[in-house]
Order: structure tokens, then sequence, then C-alpha cells
């Protein structure tokens, strides 16, 4: 099993941390870049529209979307 990299981060106003693997923190990472915002900020939108999915699938889900797009490239 690939080892997960914990962040802290806060949503909403609330400390909260987010477990996933170093492959999704780099996509996510990316993701933040190419739109010139911050990693927090991704994370809190990505948050926004999760639903009542749990939000490390959620992150993983977004991250997969951006890289299948040809975003990342």
């Amino acid at each position: 099993m690939p080892l997960l990299r914990k962040r802290s981060l806060s949503l909403a106003g609330h400390s909260t941390s987010l477990a996933l693997e170093p492959e999704f923190w780099a996509v996510l990472e990316t993701m933040a870049r190419s739109q010139s915002t911050s990693l927090s900020d991704i994370i809190a939108g990505i948050d926004s529209q999760r639903g009542e999915r749990p939000l490390a699938s959620a992150c993983r889900l977004a991250a997969l979307a951006f890289a299948q797009t040809g975003a990342a490239a």
C-alpha cells in the first residue's frame, strides 16, 4: 500500500487534515499553479462541491479529472 502524506489545512474556518498519496498532492499543486491560486483554495473548491463524498476521495477524483483532461501537460 502506498504511503499517505498528511497535511493540515483550514476549510470554512475549521482546521482539518487530509491524507493523500504524494502523487495526488503533486497533481493538486499543479492545479493550483495552473489557476494561479493556493492549494488551500483548490481544496476548498473541491470541498464545496463534493456532496456526500469523503474529502480525500473527492480530491483524488478532481486530480484524476485534471490529469485526464491534459490540463497538467
